[in-house]
């Protein structure tokens, strides 16, 4: 804490040196150290202060004084809140958790129910997106024949929105009485869930461009006519590793191509982080396919209502309020177990 504290205290001293302003890739690099460092120490600060508060009014409160005592106990319950949250922020300390996240949906097998059940993820995430602050841009959209969407690529922005949203990557499952069934019978769905951090002007990813196969095509599916006249949609092929990725959000070629480029950098990147913890903890873990056994997550809607997280055994009877976006207790659930986790596998070295 004190160590951040004077760290803090430094790069505030370097932004006002003259000449701070004149190099930009110094100048990002630095606010972007001391913006995530304020956002860490800050809050330790006013927890502090508060509790010291507290504890200066409780040495001059009388015991019978009910209304000081009940005003007290609601402050301390605030502060206990607080304490909570900054907790969980505590859980995000990897570099890439405070990026931005680029999560990608794809129905499973099952036609119309799992491309509605992948729709319905995709409302679930804008969600808790919105209710977090966070912003959303949709990157790649290909609508189901009946309902919902066979597959998905959108970008969440904020701070930490990588680092939470990571808990979600894998095979999410379905049951329900289908809406699309007219003998109302119960059916079981999958969708797939895969979630990269955004890479930004401070992470290098090296990429080749005679490692790359680059594709143009006439973007399809609703959303106006204009993005059906020209081949703007891009696509592109990182052919060392077979990782794809496409664009056909915007009318220019250009831009599609770029975000394109980004989204494959932060694919790659993530890919770099899977293998260098494969290498510490000895360990690969395989892709699995999106069918019976190999969910995370399952939402039962019918004959019970249910969340329940395979993984970490956290479990909600809310499964409305988790499909409206309501996730921090998976999220939470998922890095305690990962911190944990990581703990014992070091505790055994």
């Amino acid at each position: 804490m004190e160590k951040s504290r004077a760290r803090v205290k430094d790069l505030e001293g370097v932004i006002a040196k003259e000449g701070f302003w004149e190099n930009k890739e110094n100048t990002n690099k630095t606010l972007k150290e001391l913006k995530r460092l304020k956002l860490s120490v800050e809050p330790c600060i006013a927890l502090s202060s508060g509790l010291d508060e507290i504890k200066e009014l409780l040495a001059i409160t009388e015991p019978d004084d009910v209304a000081s005592v009940t005003h007290l106990k609601e402050e301390l319950g605030v502060l206990r809140k607080k304490i909570d949250s900054l907790e969980f922020q505590c859980l995000l300390g990897r570099e890439e958790d405070a990026l931005g996240a680029i999560v990608s949906i794809n129905a499973g097998a099952g036609g119309t129910e799992s491309c509605d059940w992948a729709g319905m993820l995709f409302r679930m995430y804008v969600k808790w997106g919105d209710a977090n602050k966070f912003s959303t841009e949709k990157i790649d959209y290909l609508p189901g024949e009946e309902a919902g969407i066979k597959n998905t690529t959108f970008i969440v922005r904020g701070e930490f929105a990588y680092g939470k949203l990571k808990s979600e990557t894998g095979v999410h499952r379905l049951v329900r009485i289908s809406p699309y069934d007219s003998n109302k019978r119960r059916h079981t769905s999958f969708a797939s869930v895969s979630v990269v951090p955004e890479v930004d002007e401070n992470i290098r990813v090296d990429v080749k461009e005679s490692d790359l196969r680059i594709d143009t095509f006439r973007a399809g599916g609703r959303g106006g006519q204009h993005v059906n006249v020209t081949d703007s949609a891009v696509r592109i092929t990182h052919l060392p590793t077979g990782i794809v990725s496409q664009c056909q959000n915007e009318r220019s070629q250009y831009k599609n191509k770029r975000t394109a480029m980004k989204i494959l950098k932060s694919r790659l990147y993530e890919r770099q982080l899977e293998e260098k913890k494969a290498e510490l903890t000895k360990q690969y873990e395989k892709k699995k396919s999106i069918e019976w056994g190999s969910q995370i997550r399952s939402y039962v809607l019918h004959p019970y209502s249910m969340v329940k997280d395979h993984r970490t055994g956290f479990q909600t009877s809310n499964a409305q309020g988790v499909l409206n976006g309501d996730l921090d207790g998976f999220m939470e659930a998922y890095l305690r177990m990962s911190v944990s986790e990581k703990g014992s596998k070091w505790s055994k070295k």
